[in-house]
Order: structure tokens, then sequence, then C-alpha cells
């Protein structure tokens, strides 16, 4: 009997089937979020990262062109297990004779057929979409969709319009919704004088984008932020805004891990959402004491998200993607780690005794619970994890591989 073997009878004792589990995990899609491999400059013309966010890290051999990104994309989601998706923004649009000639309320598929092309050869599930309200001349004073000014206001509601067409083409090129995620960087970095007239600005943009989109292939998405580096005191898209706009727009509600208060937690809040919504979106990252966006561990918080997701049977209601960016080390290593903990966080949950666990809870016996989930911690999760990186053609290793692939091709860049 080898180790797994050993490690399905000792899960079996707790009612659970490894088998099963690792079926499971398989088919959850995860969107990788292609920024983290270009620290989030995208190709149609910006030099800097702006919008209140920020890459901290200089590691060498940043990709500069689209080919040049493909080409780590293909090594990453090559050493990734289970179903992976792309997450895209507006700004890896591939221009090619175009650029400088049109401007993001222009955009059409159009510029995206090569990630389209890149994605079915590489095998992805899908390509999910961003709109980029940001790193762009139209942000003034740190403001976009909530823009005082008309004619910058309706620059950025016609590119989120075209962002929604996008995004159904997307969709039909895969044959699977795609995910539109709205975020923007709107605020002020110090008291405003008025709150309110940005927030209605802000519903009526969101509004006008997506009057008439496709509801059968497009999923919109509202991220909210506690606030970004220059607008500290106030943000337009606050958490209070988008619950409630999704609320009454019968849309979906998107919670980034790094994007609420120090001392509160995704995990928290997944299970209100659910009470209420059809299905909730999540990015996730890891916060160091603000949106930091480290790359995402196998930690507490992660495991607890997963938790949620797992017991309260929503993994087919709630869409989850990666977002975080980091360049002070290697690019490659951080996408494949951070795509495996949420993996493992995945595992762990589907190899929980959440039924037990649940009954305790119901019936006040609470040192059986404490102890089911204490032991918990002690089983043979490891045996199972590299079981399923053996049916998915992978092994544990890959620092060794990501080294060699810098060694002959990042090096050279």
């Amino acid at each position: 009997m080898n180790r797994y073997e050993e490690a399905k009878e000792s899960y079996k004792e707790l009612g659970i089937d490894t088998d099963k589990a690792l079926d499971i995990l398989k088919e959850i899609p995860i969107s990788i979020n292609c920024w983290q491999g270009d620290d989030v400059l995208g190709f149609d013309g910006s030099t800097s990262l702006q919008g209140g966010i920020q890459t901290t890290g200089n590691y060498p051999y940043r990709p500069k062109t689209p080919e040049q990104l493909m080409d780590d994309i293909t090594f990453a989601f090559a050493h990734m297990p289970g179903k992976k998706r792309l997450n895209l923004h507006a700004s890896y649009a591939i221009l090619g004779d175009d650029k400088g000639k049109v401007d993001r309320d222009e955009y059409t598929i159009k510029y995206f057929l090569p990630w389209i092309d890149f994605v079915k050869k590489i095998g992805g599930d899908g390509i999910d979409f961003n709109p980029t309200f940001f790193s762009h001349p139209n942000v003034v004073d740190n403001l976009s969709l909530s823009t005082p000014n008309e004619e910058l206001r309706e620059f950025w509601v016609r590119h989120g319009r075209r962002s929604m067409e996008i995004s159904k083409e997307l969709a039909k090129a895969f044959g699977k919704p795609c995910v539109c995620n709205i975020w923007i960087p709107d605020g002020y970095k110090d008291i405003p004088a008025d709150r309110l007239g940005p927030r209605m600005r802000l519903k009526k943009s969101l509004d006008e984008m997506l009057e008439g989109y496709d509801k059968e292939w497009v999923i919109p998405t509202v991220e909210s932020k506690l606030f970004g580096i220059g607008i500290e005191a106030f943000t337009v898209g606050s958490n209070d805004f988008y619950e409630n706009y999704a609320a009454t727009r019968g849309i979906t509600l998107l919670m980034d891990m790094g994007h609420y208060h120090p001392t509160e937690v995704v995990s928290e809040k997944i299970s209100s959402i659910l009470c209420f919504a059809p299905r909730v979106a999540l990015h996730v990252s890891r916060p160091m004491r603000w949106d930091s966006d480290h790359v995402v561990l196998f930690d507490d918080e992660l495991r607890e998200v997963a938790k949620e997701i797992v017991r309260n049977d929503a993994i087919d209601r709630v869409t989850i993607a990666l977002d975080y960016f980091d360049a002070s080390i290697n690019r490659l290593s951080a996408w494949i780690t951070g795509q495996r903990s949420v993996e493992k966080a995945l595992l762990w949950a589907l190899l929980t005794p959440n039924k037990e666990l649940k009954e305790a809870q119901d019936t006040s016996n609470f040192t059986k619970l404490m102890y089911l989930a204490e032991h918990t911690k002690d089983m043979p999760f490891s045996d199972v994890w590299n079981e399923y990186l053996r049916r998915q053609g992978l092994k544990e290793d890959y620092y060794s591989d990501v080294v060699k692939y810098e060694d002959e091709v990042l090096c050279k860049r």
C-alpha cells in the first residue's frame, strides 16, 4: 500500500472519499491574472502603474511584448494543476499597427483575437475580462467614472460598454460566460466636501455601461476597495456602495481579500452574500497591513475562504480569480505558487469533515467541534495533494523548472 492509499484509508475513517475530492477539485476553474506577469503595465502604451496601486520590486526579465508574456503564461499554466482561465485587462490589447491610433473607448474584440487563439492553444478554460480605468491620461485627479468632467466621464462609459461587448465575444469563443469585473481607482487624497456627488455620478456611469449587456454571456462584477495610495480619505466605490448597487441591479459583487479594513476578512463575508445573491466573485490576494497584493500562500485565511466555498455547497456559485502582483521575485514562481496555494486550500476544504463539524456546532457540542477541527490538521493531507499532482502529470518541485527557464529563456531578454 503506497502513501496515498494509506491516506485514503485514514480519511475514509472520517467519512471522506479522497478520490471524489480530487475529481471535484480538478473541475474548479481558477482565473489567472495576466498582470502578475509584467507588473500590470500592459501593451497599450502605459509606461507606469497608476490608480493608487503599486508593484514593488525590480526583479529582472519582465516581458515587454505579447509574445514574451504568452511564453511565460504557457510555462506557468503547464505547472498549475486543475482548470485555468486567463484573466485579461483591457490594457493588454494587442493593437499592432493601430497602436497610438485607437483609444480604449474604441477597443473591439479584434485586438484580443490573438489572446483567444493563445488560450485555446494552451488548453485554457476561457478568458475573463476587465476594463482598465487606470494608467491613462483621461484619469484626471484620480477620477474616471465619477469625474465631474462630462467629456471624460463619457469616455470611460464608452470604454466600459466596449468592454462588455468584448466580454461577450470572449465568452462565445469558449462557449462559457465571461466575468467582466469593474474596478475603478476613483477617490480623494484628503477629506472631500462632497461624497454624494461622485457616487451619484458613478451610479449613473455604471447604469449607462451596463445598459443592454448580454446576460447570457457576460457576468458583470463590481469590486470595492477601502483606499489606495493617493486616495486615502475617500473611495467612491466603497463596499457599501457596491453591495447596494449589485443587489439593486441584479449583478455580482466581487470581494478582493485585500480591499477591506485590516481587521476584516473575506471568509466572514461570503456566507452573508450567499444568503441574498445567486453568485459571489472573489479576487484571491494576500494583504500585508493594507492592499499590498502579496503572492497568495496556503495560510489560515485562504483555507477559511475555501472552506466557506466548499461547506456551503457554493462551488458553482463562487468564481475564483487571482489578483496579486509581486516584482521582487521570479514572476513565474509567483504565479505558480499562488495558484497552487488556492488549489491546496480547496483540497483542504474538500478533505474536511464539514458535515460532522456542522452537526457538532448545531448540537452545541463545542468540545467535539474543537477536537475534530484540530484532528483534521493532523491528517496526511500532503499525500493526497501529491497524488493530485501525479494525476495532473505534475510534481511538487516546480522551482527547478523555474530556474531552468530563467537561465535558458528569461536571462536572454
